[in-house]
């Protein structure tokens, strides 16, 4: 049999539900501007290439499972609707066994603002009920920065994210998120980030 084409549904960003709990609210806001900065005829061609990756879940419902700073940042500026891949169907499954298979693949990410692993009940049931983690925003800023590498380890951003937290105040992102952001990049290149995905080495000398 020859592969199938990849099917894609045009959803309601408002029935989208997240597997989720926190996202950055300053990476929201970027990728706002960068939605009003689009010439309005490529605004469709945008969405055709950033297609969010979904399970089919209980009750048929789409579970997002990547781009997430993404929807929210289309619904706040207005958007109803997004295209969705669905990457596996799910759907006979009952809650429980969903959530256990989701975590397994690393498909979901139940960890609270703080950090800590909460349970799936705790993941919010729509798009704009996702909370700020302003670790994940400066994780987000210093990969931009150069700080690490893109890579493909699922919810790496995260892991950065965790390990910015136990080495920086909240308070300061809030305060000097410039500030931040350097000792961000010095912390980054630090022998302890070393376990990291797309750890970019120590510095020089």
């Amino acid at each position: 049999m020859a592969p199938r084409e990849p099917l894609l549904i045009s959803v309601p960003i408002a029935e989208l539900r997240p597997t989720q709990i926190t996202v950055g609210y300053r990476e929201v806001e970027e990728k706002r501007r960068r939605w009003r900065a689009h010439d309005p005829e490529k605004k469709a061609e945008f969405l055709g290439s950033h297609m969010i990756p979904v399970l089919l879940g209980p009750k048929k419902k789409h579970y997002v499972i990547d781009h997430h700073h993404l929807a929210l940042a289309l619904q706040e500026e207005g958007e109803e609707n997004v295209l969705v891949t669905v990457v596996a169907d799910l759907h006979k499954l009952d809650k429980d066994a969903f959530w256990t298979v989701a975590d397994h693949k690393a498909w979901a990410h139940p960890y609270d603002a703080a950090g800590l692993r909460v349970g799936f009940d705790d993941i919010p049931k729509v798009i704009a009920d996702l909370a700020d983690d302003p670790f994940r925003s400066l994780a987000g800023e210093l990969r931009r920065a150069g700080g690490f590498a893109k890579d493909t380890t699922p919810f790496s951003e995260f892991l950065w994210a965790d390990y910015l937290r136990r080495n920086l105040k909240r308070k300061l992102i809030e305060k000097d998120f410039t500030q931040a952001l350097e000792q961000a990049l010095r912390l980054a290149k630090a022998p302890d980030a070393g376990y990291l995905p797309g750890w970019c080495g120590p510095l020089d000398g």
